[in-house]
Protein backbone atom coordinates (compact mmCIF):
# COMPACT_ATOMS: atom_id res chain seq x y z
CA UNK A 1 0.00 0.00 0.00
CA UNK A 2 2.94 2.32 0.41
CA UNK A 3 4.02 1.76 -2.48
CA UNK A 4 1.04 2.47 -4.41
CA UNK A 5 0.30 5.57 -2.52
CA UNK A 6 3.90 6.81 -3.65
CA UNK A 7 3.37 5.77 -7.15
CA UNK A 8 -0.01 7.63 -7.11
CA UNK A 9 0.67 10.91 -4.93
CA UNK A 10 4.67 11.27 -5.21
CA UNK A 11 4.64 10.79 -9.10
CA UNK A 12 6.17 13.28 -11.20
CA UNK A 13 2.81 14.88 -12.93
CA UNK A 14 1.22 17.34 -10.93
CA UNK A 15 -2.05 15.71 -11.90
CA UNK A 16 -1.12 12.72 -9.99
CA UNK A 17 -0.46 15.26 -7.08
CA UNK A 18 -3.98 16.45 -7.03
CA UNK A 19 -5.28 13.03 -6.90
CA UNK A 20 -5.76 13.26 -2.89
CA UNK A 21 -7.69 16.26 -2.93
CA UNK A 22 -9.74 15.17 -5.57
CA UNK A 23 -10.77 11.54 -4.09
CA UNK A 24 -12.14 13.61 -0.95
CA UNK A 25 -13.96 15.36 -3.37
CA UNK A 26 -15.45 12.40 -4.66
CA UNK A 27 -16.27 10.81 -1.46
CA UNK A 28 -17.97 14.49 -0.57
CA UNK A 29 -20.54 13.82 -3.88
CA UNK A 30 -20.67 10.33 -3.04
CA UNK A 31 -22.05 11.21 0.22
CA UNK A 32 -24.71 13.94 -0.81
CA UNK A 33 -25.84 11.39 -3.26
CA UNK A 34 -26.76 8.87 -0.95
CA UNK A 35 -28.02 11.59 1.34
CA UNK A 36 -30.46 13.38 -1.81
CA UNK A 37 -31.88 10.25 -3.16
CA UNK A 38 -29.74 10.99 -6.36
CA UNK A 39 -30.24 14.30 -7.08
CA UNK A 40 -26.59 15.34 -6.30
CA UNK A 41 -25.67 13.75 -9.74
CA UNK A 42 -28.31 14.62 -11.35
CA UNK A 43 -28.07 16.40 -14.79
CA UNK A 44 -29.71 19.35 -13.79
CA UNK A 45 -27.81 19.63 -10.84
CA UNK A 46 -24.47 19.79 -12.27
CA UNK A 47 -25.35 21.97 -14.55
CA UNK A 48 -26.72 24.29 -11.93
CA UNK A 49 -23.44 23.68 -9.87
CA UNK A 50 -21.46 24.88 -12.29
CA UNK A 51 -22.80 27.95 -12.99
CA UNK A 52 -23.68 29.01 -9.73
CA UNK A 53 -20.49 28.24 -9.03
CA UNK A 54 -18.12 29.75 -11.87
CA UNK A 55 -17.35 32.96 -10.54
CA UNK A 56 -15.86 31.79 -7.05
CA UNK A 57 -13.56 29.16 -9.17
CA UNK A 58 -12.27 32.71 -10.85
CA UNK A 59 -11.82 34.76 -8.26
CA UNK A 60 -10.20 31.47 -6.39
CA UNK A 61 -7.64 31.65 -9.07
CA UNK A 62 -6.86 35.15 -8.34
CA UNK A 63 -7.00 34.59 -4.70
CA UNK A 64 -4.05 31.79 -5.11
CA UNK A 65 -1.44 34.26 -6.73
CA UNK A 66 -2.54 36.77 -4.27
CA UNK A 67 -2.17 34.18 -1.16
CA UNK A 68 1.10 32.62 -2.77
CA UNK A 69 2.77 36.51 -3.18
CA UNK A 70 2.22 36.57 1.17
CA UNK A 71 -0.91 38.89 0.89
CA UNK A 72 -4.62 39.07 1.30
CA UNK A 73 -7.37 40.61 -0.97
CA UNK A 74 -10.72 41.30 1.05
CA UNK A 75 -12.11 43.50 -1.60
CA UNK A 76 -12.70 41.16 -4.74
CA UNK A 77 -16.51 41.15 -3.48
CA UNK A 78 -17.03 45.02 -3.49
CA UNK A 79 -14.56 44.77 -7.01
CA UNK A 80 -17.15 42.41 -8.54
CA UNK A 81 -19.72 44.29 -7.18
CA UNK A 82 -18.63 48.06 -8.52
CA UNK A 83 -17.90 46.51 -12.14
CA UNK A 84 -20.85 44.79 -12.63
CA UNK A 85 -23.47 47.78 -11.59
CA UNK A 86 -21.00 50.19 -13.67
CA UNK A 87 -21.12 47.79 -16.70
CA UNK A 88 -25.19 47.13 -16.00
CA UNK A 89 -25.51 51.32 -16.22
CA UNK A 90 -23.35 52.33 -19.36
CA UNK A 91 -25.17 49.47 -21.48
CA UNK A 92 -28.67 50.87 -20.22
CA UNK A 93 -28.14 54.41 -20.37
CA UNK A 94 -25.51 54.99 -22.94
CA UNK A 95 -26.50 51.91 -25.21
CA UNK A 96 -22.96 50.48 -25.36
CA UNK A 97 -23.15 47.32 -27.18
CA UNK A 98 -22.43 44.54 -24.54
CA UNK A 99 -19.20 43.23 -26.12
CA UNK A 100 -17.84 46.70 -25.46
CA UNK A 101 -19.42 47.10 -22.16
CA UNK A 102 -17.36 43.60 -21.49
CA UNK A 103 -14.02 44.82 -22.34
CA UNK A 104 -15.02 48.36 -20.26
CA UNK A 105 -15.66 46.39 -17.48
CA UNK A 106 -12.35 44.68 -17.99
CA UNK A 107 -10.86 48.11 -17.99
CA UNK A 108 -12.27 49.09 -14.95
CA UNK A 109 -11.21 46.47 -13.29
CA UNK A 110 -7.72 46.77 -14.19
CA UNK A 111 -7.64 50.85 -13.59
CA UNK A 112 -8.83 49.55 -10.12
CA UNK A 113 -6.24 46.70 -9.29
CA UNK A 114 -3.15 49.25 -10.37
CA UNK A 115 -4.74 51.76 -8.14
CA UNK A 116 -4.33 48.87 -5.39
CA UNK A 117 -1.58 47.12 -6.56
CA UNK A 118 0.51 51.14 -6.11
CA UNK A 119 -0.04 51.24 -2.45
CA UNK A 120 0.74 48.17 -2.40
CA UNK A 121 4.16 47.55 -4.00
CA UNK A 122 4.83 50.94 -4.44
CA UNK A 123 3.88 53.22 -0.99
CA UNK A 124 4.05 50.08 0.88
CA UNK A 125 1.05 49.75 2.82
CA UNK A 126 0.24 46.28 3.50
CA UNK A 127 -2.66 44.32 1.10
CA UNK A 128 -5.22 44.05 4.24
CA UNK A 129 -5.40 47.47 4.78
CA UNK A 130 -5.28 48.34 1.39
CA UNK A 131 -8.11 46.17 -0.14
CA UNK A 132 -10.13 46.24 3.24
CA UNK A 133 -10.27 50.18 2.46
CA UNK A 134 -11.26 49.08 -0.93
CA UNK A 135 -13.95 46.92 -0.22
CA UNK A 136 -15.43 49.91 1.47
CA UNK A 137 -14.90 52.13 -1.01
CA UNK A 138 -16.12 50.03 -4.18
CA UNK A 139 -18.87 48.79 -2.27
CA UNK A 140 -20.22 52.25 -1.66
CA UNK A 141 -19.94 53.67 -4.63
CA UNK A 142 -21.72 50.30 -6.16
CA UNK A 143 -24.65 51.93 -4.10
CA UNK A 144 -23.81 55.18 -5.20
CA UNK A 145 -23.33 54.41 -9.20
CA UNK A 146 -26.94 52.20 -8.70
CA UNK A 147 -28.24 54.46 -6.61
CA UNK A 148 -28.99 51.29 -4.75
CA UNK A 149 -30.88 49.70 -7.23
CA UNK A 150 -30.97 46.79 -9.69
CA UNK A 151 -30.56 47.64 -13.27
CA UNK A 152 -31.10 44.95 -15.77
CA UNK A 153 -28.88 44.20 -18.48
CA UNK A 154 -29.47 43.41 -22.32
CA UNK A 155 -30.26 39.40 -23.68
CA UNK A 156 -26.87 39.11 -25.67
CA UNK A 157 -24.68 40.02 -22.03
CA UNK A 158 -26.50 37.20 -20.73
CA UNK A 159 -24.47 34.67 -22.38
CA UNK A 160 -21.04 34.67 -20.57
CA UNK A 161 -23.40 33.91 -17.08
CA UNK A 162 -26.87 32.06 -18.44
CA UNK A 163 -25.70 31.36 -21.60
CA UNK A 164 -24.81 27.19 -22.87
CA UNK A 165 -23.15 25.36 -25.55
CA UNK A 166 -25.03 25.51 -28.65
CA UNK A 167 -26.84 22.66 -30.64
CA UNK A 168 -24.84 21.47 -33.79
CA UNK A 169 -24.96 18.59 -35.85
CA UNK A 170 -27.14 15.05 -36.27
CA UNK A 171 -29.34 14.56 -32.83
CA UNK A 172 -28.09 11.79 -30.59
CA UNK A 173 -29.75 12.71 -27.74
CA UNK A 174 -27.04 14.61 -26.31
CA UNK A 175 -25.38 18.18 -26.76
CA UNK A 176 -23.41 17.28 -29.56
CA UNK A 177 -20.43 20.32 -28.33
CA UNK A 178 -20.60 18.94 -24.93
CA UNK A 179 -19.37 15.56 -25.88
CA UNK A 180 -16.79 16.63 -28.41
CA UNK A 181 -15.54 19.20 -25.27
CA UNK A 182 -15.40 15.80 -23.17
CA UNK A 183 -13.49 13.66 -25.56
CA UNK A 184 -10.92 16.48 -25.85
CA UNK A 185 -10.03 16.50 -22.08
CA UNK A 186 -9.58 12.68 -22.40
CA UNK A 187 -7.27 13.03 -25.09
CA UNK A 188 -5.27 15.59 -23.40
CA UNK A 189 -5.50 13.65 -19.98
CA UNK A 190 -3.98 10.94 -22.01
CA UNK A 191 -1.48 12.81 -23.60
CA UNK A 192 -0.27 14.50 -20.88
CA UNK A 193 0.56 10.97 -18.67
CA UNK A 194 2.52 9.46 -22.18
CA UNK A 195 4.74 12.87 -22.07
CA UNK A 196 5.33 12.43 -18.89
CA UNK A 197 6.23 8.89 -19.22
CA UNK A 198 8.91 9.95 -22.02
CA UNK A 199 10.59 12.80 -20.80
CA UNK A 200 11.47 10.28 -17.87
CA UNK A 201 12.59 8.23 -19.91
CA UNK A 202 14.48 10.23 -22.19
CA UNK A 203 15.96 12.16 -18.62
CA UNK A 204 17.03 8.35 -17.97
CA UNK A 205 14.96 8.85 -14.84
CA UNK A 206 12.57 5.82 -13.01
CA UNK A 207 9.45 5.68 -15.18
CA UNK A 208 6.76 4.45 -12.99
CA UNK A 209 4.96 0.58 -13.94
CA UNK A 210 2.40 0.91 -16.61
CA UNK A 211 -0.37 -0.23 -14.60
CA UNK A 212 0.03 3.03 -12.76
CA UNK A 213 -0.11 5.24 -15.32
CA UNK A 214 -3.50 3.10 -16.57
CA UNK A 215 -4.62 4.27 -12.94
CA UNK A 216 -3.74 7.75 -13.33
CA UNK A 217 -5.34 8.26 -16.72
CA UNK A 218 -8.11 5.73 -16.30
CA UNK A 219 -9.51 7.54 -12.83
CA UNK A 220 -10.25 10.83 -14.71
CA UNK A 221 -11.21 10.05 -18.03
CA UNK A 222 -14.34 7.98 -15.77
CA UNK A 223 -14.93 11.34 -14.07
CA UNK A 224 -14.84 13.12 -17.39
CA UNK A 225 -17.08 11.03 -19.43
CA UNK A 226 -19.54 10.50 -16.69
CA UNK A 227 -19.63 14.37 -16.71
CA UNK A 228 -19.64 14.74 -20.39
CA UNK A 229 -22.55 12.86 -20.97
CA UNK A 230 -24.93 14.87 -17.58
CA UNK A 231 -24.02 17.94 -19.18
CA UNK A 232 -25.17 16.72 -22.76
CA UNK A 233 -27.80 14.78 -21.54
CA UNK A 234 -29.69 17.26 -19.78
CA UNK A 235 -33.25 19.32 -20.45
CA UNK A 236 -33.50 20.47 -24.20
CA UNK A 237 -31.76 23.98 -24.41
CA UNK A 238 -29.41 23.06 -21.65
CA UNK A 239 -25.48 21.73 -21.97
CA UNK A 240 -22.35 22.83 -20.58
CA UNK A 241 -22.53 26.44 -19.37
CA UNK A 242 -20.40 29.05 -21.13
CA UNK A 243 -19.14 30.38 -18.02
CA UNK A 244 -17.91 26.82 -17.04
CA UNK A 245 -15.64 27.45 -21.06
CA UNK A 246 -14.32 30.75 -19.47
CA UNK A 247 -13.42 29.03 -15.90
CA UNK A 248 -12.00 26.41 -18.11
CA UNK A 249 -9.53 28.55 -20.10
CA UNK A 250 -8.69 30.18 -17.43
CA UNK A 251 -7.67 27.09 -14.99
CA UNK A 252 -5.37 26.52 -18.07
CA UNK A 253 -3.93 29.76 -18.68
CA UNK A 254 -2.88 30.19 -15.51
CA UNK A 255 -1.98 26.82 -14.42
CA UNK A 256 0.95 27.25 -17.30
CA UNK A 257 1.63 30.57 -16.15
CA UNK A 258 2.40 29.99 -12.54
CA UNK A 259 4.28 26.64 -13.64
CA UNK A 260 6.32 27.08 -16.73
CA UNK A 261 6.86 30.37 -16.79
CA UNK A 262 9.74 32.86 -14.82
CA UNK A 263 6.73 35.15 -13.99
CA UNK A 264 5.00 32.48 -12.43
CA UNK A 265 8.32 31.56 -10.23
CA UNK A 266 8.67 35.02 -9.11
CA UNK A 267 5.41 34.86 -7.83
CA UNK A 268 6.46 31.44 -5.56
CA UNK A 269 9.80 33.43 -5.07
CA UNK A 270 8.08 36.59 -3.29
CA UNK A 271 5.94 34.47 -1.34
CA UNK A 272 8.48 31.82 -0.02
CA UNK A 273 11.05 34.38 0.89
CA UNK A 274 10.70 38.21 -0.54
CA UNK A 275 14.62 39.38 0.77
CA UNK A 276 16.05 36.39 -0.63
CA UNK A 277 13.90 36.61 -3.87
CA UNK A 278 14.89 40.29 -4.37
CA UNK A 279 18.39 39.72 -4.08
CA UNK A 280 18.20 36.91 -6.70
CA UNK A 281 17.38 39.80 -9.20
CA UNK A 282 13.21 39.76 -8.61
CA UNK A 283 11.50 42.32 -9.55
CA UNK A 284 9.49 42.55 -5.91
CA UNK A 285 7.43 45.84 -6.53
CA UNK A 286 6.40 44.47 -10.08
CA UNK A 287 5.61 41.42 -8.63
CA UNK A 288 3.37 42.82 -6.02
CA UNK A 289 1.50 45.31 -8.36
CA UNK A 290 0.88 43.01 -10.71
CA UNK A 291 -0.90 39.70 -8.52
CA UNK A 292 -2.66 42.72 -7.44
CA UNK A 293 -4.03 44.23 -10.84
CA UNK A 294 -4.70 40.55 -11.99
CA UNK A 295 -6.91 39.77 -9.15
CA UNK A 296 -9.15 42.73 -10.00
CA UNK A 297 -9.46 41.80 -13.27
CA UNK A 298 -10.70 38.54 -12.75
CA UNK A 299 -12.84 39.97 -9.90
CA UNK A 300 -14.06 42.33 -12.70
CA UNK A 301 -14.80 39.02 -14.95
CA UNK A 302 -16.31 37.27 -12.44
CA UNK A 303 -18.59 40.40 -11.29
CA UNK A 304 -19.90 40.69 -14.87
CA UNK A 305 -20.43 36.65 -15.22
CA UNK A 306 -22.63 36.90 -12.35
CA UNK A 307 -24.77 39.60 -13.31
CA UNK A 308 -25.20 37.86 -16.66
CA UNK A 309 -26.43 35.01 -14.66
CA UNK A 310 -28.67 37.49 -12.40
CA UNK A 311 -29.97 39.22 -15.75
CA UNK A 312 -29.21 42.40 -13.40
CA UNK A 313 -26.47 43.79 -11.02
CA UNK A 314 -27.88 44.95 -7.37
CA UNK A 315 -26.83 46.74 -4.52
CA UNK A 316 -26.17 43.43 -2.83
CA UNK A 317 -23.75 41.37 -5.23
CA UNK A 318 -20.74 40.18 -4.46
CA UNK A 319 -21.27 40.13 -0.34
CA UNK A 320 -19.02 37.28 1.34
CA UNK A 321 -17.12 36.49 -2.01
CA UNK A 322 -14.09 36.93 -1.04
CA UNK A 323 -14.21 34.46 2.20
CA UNK A 324 -15.43 31.67 -0.39
CA UNK A 325 -12.52 32.24 -2.65
CA UNK A 326 -10.38 32.66 0.34
CA UNK A 327 -11.34 29.39 1.90
CA UNK A 328 -11.44 27.29 -1.50
CA UNK A 329 -7.66 28.07 -1.91
CA UNK A 330 -6.01 27.65 1.95
CA UNK A 331 -8.58 23.84 1.13
CA UNK A 332 -6.49 23.32 -1.83
CA UNK A 333 -3.74 23.40 -0.20
CA UNK A 334 -1.84 27.07 0.26
CA UNK A 335 0.16 28.34 2.94
CA UNK A 336 -0.91 30.99 5.22
CA UNK A 337 2.68 32.35 5.06
CA UNK A 338 2.86 32.21 1.30
CA UNK A 339 4.77 30.45 -1.57
CA UNK A 340 2.99 27.29 -2.13
CA UNK A 341 -0.26 26.19 -3.83
CA UNK A 342 -1.65 24.89 -6.91
CA UNK A 343 -4.53 26.71 -9.33
CA UNK A 344 -5.83 22.97 -9.89
CA UNK A 345 -5.98 22.47 -5.93
CA UNK A 346 -7.57 25.90 -5.44
CA UNK A 347 -10.07 25.12 -7.53
CA UNK A 348 -10.93 21.49 -6.43
CA UNK A 349 -10.75 22.84 -3.20
CA UNK A 350 -13.62 25.63 -4.08
CA UNK A 351 -15.72 22.23 -5.94
CA UNK A 352 -15.41 20.89 -2.33
CA UNK A 353 -17.24 24.09 -0.89
CA UNK A 354 -19.00 24.40 -3.62
CA UNK A 355 -20.79 20.58 -3.36
CA UNK A 356 -21.23 20.74 -0.11
CA UNK A 357 -23.08 23.74 0.00
CA UNK A 358 -25.44 22.82 -2.67
CA UNK A 359 -25.93 18.88 -0.93
CA UNK A 360 -26.73 20.79 2.04
CA UNK A 361 -29.29 22.93 0.50
CA UNK A 362 -30.75 20.01 -1.71
CA UNK A 363 -31.48 18.16 1.91
CA UNK A 364 -33.31 21.45 3.11
CA UNK A 365 -31.05 22.90 5.53
CA UNK A 366 -31.36 26.41 6.47
CA UNK A 367 -28.69 29.05 5.73
CA UNK A 368 -27.78 29.61 9.09
CA UNK A 369 -26.82 25.91 9.28
CA UNK A 370 -25.01 25.66 6.41
CA UNK A 371 -22.48 28.67 6.99
CA UNK A 372 -21.42 26.94 10.26
CA UNK A 373 -20.84 23.65 8.70
CA UNK A 374 -18.57 25.46 6.09
CA UNK A 375 -16.74 27.23 8.51
CA UNK A 376 -16.05 23.70 10.99
CA UNK A 377 -15.24 21.85 7.19
CA UNK A 378 -12.71 24.48 6.41
CA UNK A 379 -11.42 24.48 9.86
CA UNK A 380 -11.19 20.69 10.77
CA UNK A 381 -10.12 19.49 7.00
CA UNK A 382 -6.83 21.73 7.53
CA UNK A 383 -6.44 20.96 11.01
CA UNK A 384 -6.81 17.36 10.16
CA UNK A 385 -3.93 17.87 7.25
CA UNK A 386 -1.88 19.41 8.93
CA UNK A 387 -1.85 16.53 12.32
CA UNK A 388 -1.03 14.01 9.63
CA UNK A 389 1.58 16.24 7.90
CA UNK A 390 3.33 16.27 11.69
CA UNK A 391 2.46 12.54 12.22
CA UNK A 392 4.54 11.03 8.80
CA UNK A 393 1.14 10.01 7.70
CA UNK A 394 -0.20 11.08 4.26
CA UNK A 395 -1.56 14.30 3.97
CA UNK A 396 -3.55 16.25 1.37
CA UNK A 397 -1.84 19.23 1.25
CA UNK A 398 1.33 17.72 1.42
CA UNK A 399 0.99 16.11 -1.77
CA UNK A 400 -0.59 19.20 -3.37
CA UNK A 401 2.11 21.15 -2.59
CA UNK A 402 5.15 18.55 -3.09
CA UNK A 403 5.92 20.21 -6.25
CA UNK A 404 7.07 23.33 -4.73
CA UNK A 405 9.38 21.62 -2.58
CA UNK A 406 12.82 20.32 -2.38
CA UNK A 407 14.51 18.15 -0.65
CA UNK A 408 17.84 19.13 0.02
CA UNK A 409 18.81 18.41 3.67
CA UNK A 410 20.44 21.50 5.76
CA UNK A 411 23.06 21.90 8.21
CA UNK A 412 21.93 22.20 10.95
CA UNK A 413 24.19 24.48 12.38
CA UNK A 414 23.43 26.84 9.67
CA UNK A 415 20.92 29.76 10.96
CA UNK A 416 17.51 29.62 8.76
CA UNK A 417 16.14 33.43 7.38
CA UNK A 418 13.12 34.80 9.13
CA UNK A 419 9.90 33.33 8.08
CA UNK A 420 12.00 30.64 6.06
CA UNK A 421 11.70 26.95 7.04
CA UNK A 422 14.09 24.12 6.51
CA UNK A 423 14.14 22.10 3.12
CA UNK A 424 11.77 24.82 1.44
CA UNK A 425 12.85 26.34 -1.32
CA UNK A 426 10.52 29.70 -2.71
CA UNK A 427 10.94 28.84 -6.38
CA UNK A 428 8.20 26.55 -7.55
CA UNK A 429 9.74 23.30 -9.14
Amino acid sequence: MKELQKSLFGGTTSNARQFGMIFTLVAIVLLFQILTDGLTLNSGNLISLVSQYSYILILAIGMLMVIVAGHIDLSVGSIAAFVGIVVAKIMQDYSVPWFLAILIGLAVGALIGAWQGFWVAYVGVPAFIVTLAGMMLFRGGNQFIGNADTIPVPEGFRTIGAGFLPEVGPNTGYNNLTLLLGLLVCAAVVVREWRARRTRRDMAADVAPMWISVIRVAIPVVVVVFASLQFAGGRIGTSFPVSGIILGVLVVVYGFITRNTAGGRHIYAVGGNARAAELSGVKLKRVNFLVMMNMAILAALAGMIFVARSAASGPQDGIGWELDAIAAVFIGGAAVSGGLGTISGSIVGGLVMAVLNNGLQLMGVGSDRVQIIKGLVLLLAVALDVYNKKQGRFSIIESLTRPFRRETPTDPASPVGAGEERGKSPVAG
